[in-house]
């Protein structure tokens, strides 16, 4: 992945194999929408803001960074850039360290269920993307998954 601020994500597929189907009709429209997702137009739609999303506090838990705060999220609208489940919140930098969600709406019509988990990691005073795997139940095929790695950040 590639990141020029303030809304230009582009990605650089190193590999993939399996079903040539679902490469195209789940994987391409699921790096699509994450890279449609940070345009700026967009930011404001997919923000993790009140306007989005009504939030509800559960219990704290222990985190390699110190603790975070757990939180549910439910989104106000059914949206293909917004999603339900569970957030933690790092609770000494306020931010969000990980994220076990499913869409808020189905992003097609072959895909029946999509389980995504995105990981933060804090670099520096940042908190940059570490992983991000998504889980895809299809309508026929079985399942497939989608694992992406970050590395090599070089802050400028």
């Amino acid at each position: 992945m590639h990141y020029t601020p303030p809304g230009n994500k582009t990605f650089q597929v190193v590999s993939a194999s399996g079903s040539k189907m679902i490469q195209s009709k789940v994987f391409a429209k699921l790096l699509e929408s994450e890279s449609e997702a940070t345009r700026i137009e967009n930011q404001g739609q997919t923000a993790l803001t009140v306007a989005n999303y009504t939030f509800t506090l559960l219990a704290p838990r222990p985190s390699p960074y110190g603790g975070c705060y757990r939180l549910a999220v439910v989104p106000r609208r059914q949206d293909k850039f917004l999603y339900r489940g569970e957030i933690c919140v790092n609770a000494v930098d306020f931010a969000v360290e990980s994220i076990d969600a499913e869409p808020a709406k189905n992003p097609s019509f072959w895909i029946k269920k999509t389980r995504i988990e995105h990981r933060y990691q804090k670099i520096g005073q940042f908190w940059l993307p570490a992983s991000n795997q998504t889980v895809t139940n299809m309508l026929f095929g079985g399942s497939a998954t989608l694992s992406i790695r970050y590395s090599d950040y070089k802050l400028h």
